[in-house]
């Protein structure tokens, strides 16, 4: 089992009992509340990305990956929020001095960002105007700091930039109406003409200024590995449920419980031999990724091309494994009400980032045969 370090009065077997409480309230609310952030943080989940120099606790990837799925069993919004607590690793390639005054207060700093549509901001003679509206900012209600997407320069290569605010520099607008991950608060961000210091703006992906394992690991394929692992939470909950579901439930019109139907078992073993290949496959290849980094090596094209495929390939599968488990489960999983909804509904929403969308199986097979990646920001 995963370990994170853990304050003595928050464990994340506390985290998980409290959650399963309060669960329909983040759903309802559309938003993960900022106390139960900071539960979060008490168990360690956003010093997990946080460079030791500054205090953090930084997680082997795997690590993180399986905490974040035992959350999102439980709920997938707040795996999703949680996920973020690994978003660190892009601020690393801020100034060392900026990451010094981030972090004064303590590690546990948990950012969210809405870095698309990337809006113009005006160079000033210290940094950038920045002006306009975000969309998708996932956990900006328990967000210590923010992050909006903003053009790059001759500097950055044409890659865009993140600009960092402080909460009361940036107006959230409480937009958020979709049928998957409804608690995860991915509401826009709007900044009215805030100038934003040069050395508080970085690229995304950008080279890190701290030299420390975690940020030698590829940045933009572990931000596909977090979200992809919330959907493998998700369906792990829906076979869950049809395993105790099927072994004790009748069907309505008085037929055999589902588990003494042959296409019942057969269908639910296939799913979880399909589901479990996948997670298997996603976690050899982050296991070999990060060996290689701590053999001082970097990671290979080919490496970091199975990281994206593998994600990509979880988040599919996760969303079919679900799908198959409510055909199985016959006309009672047909009810808005019914717990297999919500969960398809959050399965949903992984394999439709834009991390990890089909064009991520034509740019990992480019790599595999020695071309250039077809997608932009592949590696």
């Amino acid at each position: 089992m995963a370990q994170i370090k853990e304050s003595p009065a928050t464990t994340l077997e506390d985290v998980l009992a409290k959650l399963l409480e309060r669960r329909q309230e983040f759903r309802d609310q559309r938003y993960v509340s900022r106390d139960f952030v900071s539960r979060l943080k008490e168990a360690g989940i956003y010093r997990s990305a946080t460079p030791e120099r500054f205090g953090g606790a930084p997680l082997p990837p795997a690590d993180f990956l399986r905490i974040v799925e035992r959350i999102s069993v439980v709920d997938g919004s707040t795996g999703w929020v949680a996920s973020f607590g690994s978003a660190l690793v892009y601020l690393a390639a801020l100034p060392v001095e900026t990451q010094a005054e981030l972090y004064a207060e303590g590690p546990d700093v948990c950012f969210a960002g809405g870095l698309f549509p990337v809006q113009r901001a005006e160079p000033t003679a210290s940094g950038f105007l920045v002006d306009g509206r975000w969309k998708f900012a996932s956990g900006c209600m328990g967000a210590d700091v923010l992050g909006v997407g903003i053009p790059g320069d001759d500097t950055t290569a044409g890659k865009p930039r993140t600009a960092l605010l402080r909460p009361e520099q940036v107006e959230i607008i409480q937009e958020w109406d979709v049928v998957g991950m409804k608690g995860t608060g991915s509401f826009d961000l709007v900044v009215d003409k805030v100038e934003v210091p040069r050395e508080w703006t970085f690229i995304r992906g950008g080279e890190p200024t701290i030299d420390e394992p975690l940020y030698r690991y590829p940045t933009l394929a572990y931000a596909s590995q977090v979200l992809a692992v919330v959907g493998a939470g998700v369906a792990r909950a829906a076979l869950d449920f049809a395993t105790e579901v099927g072994s004790g439930r009748s069907g309505v019109t008085g037929a055999p419980k589902l588990a003494d139907r042959a296409y019942y078992r057969t269908g639910l073993a296939e799913a979880e031999a399909t589901m479990r290949s996948a997670r298997a496959y996603f976690y050899e290849v982050t296991d070999e990724a990060w060996q290689t980094v701590l053999d001082g090596d970097p990671v290979t094209p080919e490496q970091n091309a199975h990281l994206r495929l593998a994600s990509t390939h979880l988040a599919r599968t996760a969303a079919e494994t679900v799908n198959r488990v409510i055909a199985l489960s016959g006309t009672g999983a047909i009810g808005n009400d019914h717990p297999l909804q919500w969960l398809l509904g959050d399965a949903l929403v992984p394999q439709q980032h834009a991390f990890l969308g089909p064009a991520m199986y034509d740019a990992a097979g480019a790599v595999l045969m020695g071309h250039p990646p077809t997608v932009p920001g592949f590696q």
